[in-house]
Formats: structure tokens, C-alpha cells, sequence
């Protein structure tokens, strides 16, 4: 493949900033009906467990809520990815089989998340001392996220994540089921570097607009903004300062930190 040299003319396709605002707009409207705290996992897993129509709304509302924070930072890409696939046909197709590829993986990810979080009740209902002390889960979320941002891993899906030319060039391939796979692949390095951040998201749960706000700021201006290394060592400085601050438990903090609905 080569890269079209005009890459960099063509306008973001009208598509992409719709679904983006439509999928903000679909996250207030959850929080404003009740919807988002109907699905949130902890009231999912209140009597034990979730069945298939549980996990179908939670999967549409943690969709929603991927979609609105994730497909910002992956705007670099989308807008390549436009201009090199506008000369096949139907580029219209190719670009939502992009944006696919990319949500699936987050999809699974949600999934995961679900019943990690099961098997995590489970043990607190198990063991009594945690179950009387559930802002330690927080806290451990919090320091997870914190340490994450210092890893290497973290470090080299940021990398691929702030060049998306040189991840196109490698592999970029014609069609449908070739635009599903880019989009997949990018949706991986995605992952790789935000899964510890969104790991929080899913602890706050989409009916906090104050975190999705926030991580997704964050999220975005890691990826594509000039200062984002130093932003990303500053976040992790103040998540594990907060996980302090969570696992000590002071009467002061919001409930939202301390994971209380």
C-alpha cells in the first residue's frame, strides 16, 4: 500500500463528530431517565447475578459510553483513514466497518470488566472484613490506574496511539473486512493504553458524567495533545495520591469516590 500523499486535505467525514455528539447526547439522556443507573454492574449484580436482558442493556449503555469518550482521541486516525479509503467504493461502508472493528474491542472489554466485577462481589461476600470496607476496592482501582500510567506497556501503546500515519502504513489493506481488522488493531493499542483509566470509568459508571468528562479529556489529550506524556505522568501522580486518599476514608470525600451510589 502507499500512503496517499494528500493525506491531511480531507475534512473529518461529517459521520464521525455526529455519532460522537449523539453518543454524548445518548449518555445524558441515560443519566437524566435513571436509564445508566438501571444498568450500572453493582445494581446488575445486586441479586446475584444478570441475565441475558441485563447484559444486553449494560453492553448498549457501556457502548454508548465507549463511544462518547473513546472516538474523540481516535479522531487522527479516523480522518487518515477517510483519506486514504475515500478512493474505494462505498467509503462511507468502510469507515463504519472501521469504527466497528474499533468498539468491538472495547465491547469485549466491558464484558470482561462484568465479570471481573461479579467475581469481586463474590469475594467480598465471602470475606466479611472486605465487605465492611468496599472503598478499598476503589482505592485498589485507583492505584492500579495510577501505577498503569508509568508502565511500559502504557508507554508503548501511547506510541502507536500518537502516530496513527505509521500505524496505517503497516496496515492498511483494501475492503470491508480489511477496514474491520485496522480498526480492531488500533482498537488493541487503544486498550493497551487506556484499559487501567476506563477500569475507573467502569467502577464510576456512565451515570457519572463528571468522570466520563474527565477521562475522556484526558484520555484524548494523552493521545493528541503536545504536552501528553507529561499529562499522563501528572494523572497517574494524582490517581495513586487519591487511592491514598480513598483507602484512608475520610468522612469529607464525595461518595463517588468511595464507590457509594
Amino acid at each position: 500500500m502507499t500512503a496517499a500523499g494528500t493525506v491531511g486535505r480531507r475534512r473529518l467525514p461529517t459521520a464521525v463528530p455526529v455519532a460522537i455528539a449523539l453518543a454524548w447526547a445518548a449518555a445524558v439522556a441515560a443519566h437524566a431517565t435513571g436509564v445508566a443507573d438501571r444498568f450500572h454492574h453493582d445494581a446488575l449484580l445486586a441479586h446475584g447475578g444478570v441475565g441475558l436482558a441485563g447484559v444486553g442493556g449494560y453492553a448498549l449503555v457501556w457502548c454508548v459510553m465507549v463511544g462518547a469518550m473513546m472516538l474523540p482521541s481516535a479522531v487522527p486516525l479516523l480522518r487518515l483513514f477517510a483519506e486514504v479509503s475515500g478512493r474505494q467504493a462505498r467509503p462511507g461502508r468502510l469507515l463504519a466497518c472501521f469504527a466497528a472493528g474499533y468498539l468491538a474491542i472495547w465491547a469485549l472489554f466491558g464484558w470482561a470488566a462484568l465479570a471481573f466485577d461479579d467475581g469481586v462481589h463474590r469475594v467480598a461476600h465471602a470475606l466479611p472484613w472486605l465487605a465492611a470496607h468496599p472503598w478499598l476496592v476503589g482505592a485498589a482501582t485507583l492505584g492500579l490506574a495510577g501505577a498503569f500510567q508509568f508502565s511500559s506497556l502504557k508507554d508503548r501503546c501511547l506510541t502507536a496511539c500518537r502516530h496513527p500515519a505509521a500505524y496505517l502504513l503497516r496496515h492498511y489493506r483494501r475492503g470491508p473486512a480489511a477496514a474491520y481488522r485496522l480498526g480492531w488493531g488500533h482498537g488493541l493499542y487503544c486498550l493497551g493504553c487506556c484499559w487501567a483509566l476506563m477500569l475507573v470509568m467502569f467502577a464510576a459508571g456512565v451515570a457519572d458524567l463528571r468522570w466520563m468528562a474527565a477521562l475522556a479529556a484526558l484520555m484524548a489529550y494523552e493521545k493528541i495533545g503536545r504536552h501528553g506524556q507529561a499529562v499522563a505522568a501528572s494523572a497517574g501522580v494524582v490517581a495513586l495520591a487519591l487511592a491514598l486518599l480513598v483507602a484512608l476514608h475520610p468522612v469529607w470525600l464525595p461518595p463517588s469516590l468511595l464507590g457509594q451510589r
